[in-house]
């Protein structure tokens, strides 16, 4: 498994925003829209093109395009879906799919309760949309459930990851062929007594769109 953590002002500027308890659900909104743009940019490194000739005003071009069958991209419901926008602004043309999963907070299992994706996905590129990387538990589950469907290329965008959470990933898919990838803002210190990442920046469901 690849991890990388974004270093770059402007993604630690976000992010610093986003942990303060001051910042409001409108405010958060707008920031996590701006960050993930930032990650995806990164996320995006390998994305699967082929070679395409364009005709300029002038003459003929070589270049690229992204390649076929298009990119996945698939927000974990609800906070994922916070995500979204700014992941599909850099890839406009990208198929979406919808994974619904919770956390169990007795035995912080992951419990899927909803699915929207393509029961094929061989040779797809998919993109997870997940704010926070706790447990890995949820991630977890949600790449094996791709990977089950046949994709074969999984990369996780995550506004934060725990060192706990990384580790359960990559023990997870240590025997896998297929690629996982992990891009996040920052890997913060470590998780508390009940699977919060510390320091955090609280349950990112809740401040994207309230307490329900």
């Amino acid at each position: 498994m690849q991890t990388l953590a974004v270093d770059h002002p402007l993604v630690a500027h976000k992010l610093t925003t986003l942990r303060d308890i001051r910042t409001d659900s409108p405010t958060f909104r707008r920031l996590t829209d701006e960050l993930v743009t930032l990650l995806a940019y990164e996320a995006t490194r390998d994305v699967r093109v082929a070679e395409a000739t364009v005709q300029t005003p002038l003459v003929p071009a070589q270049g690229v395009q992204l390649a076929s069958p298009k990119p996945l991209v698939v927000p974990i419901l609800r906070a994922g879906l916070g995500m979204l926008d700014g992941m599909t602004r850099l890839l406009p043309t990208a198929e979406v799919g919808f994974l619904g999963m919770v956390r169990d907070e007795g035995t912080l299992q992951a419990e899927t309760y909803a699915t929207r994706l393509p029961d094929d996905l061989s040779g797809r590129q998919c993109y997870v949309l997940d704010p926070m990387l706790a447990t890995g538990g949820t991630l977890a589950a949600a790449i094996r459930l791709l990977f089950d469907r046949g994709a074969d290329d999984v990369t996780a965008i995550c506004l934060l990851a725990a060192p706990e959470g990384l580790k359960q990933v990559e023990q997870t898919f240590a025997d896998d062929a297929a690629p996982v990838r992990v891009v996040t803002a920052a890997i913060d210190s470590h998780l508390n007594e009940q699977g919060f990442i510390e320091p955090g920046l609280g349950d990112a469901g809740d401040r994207l769109y309230g307490v329900v």
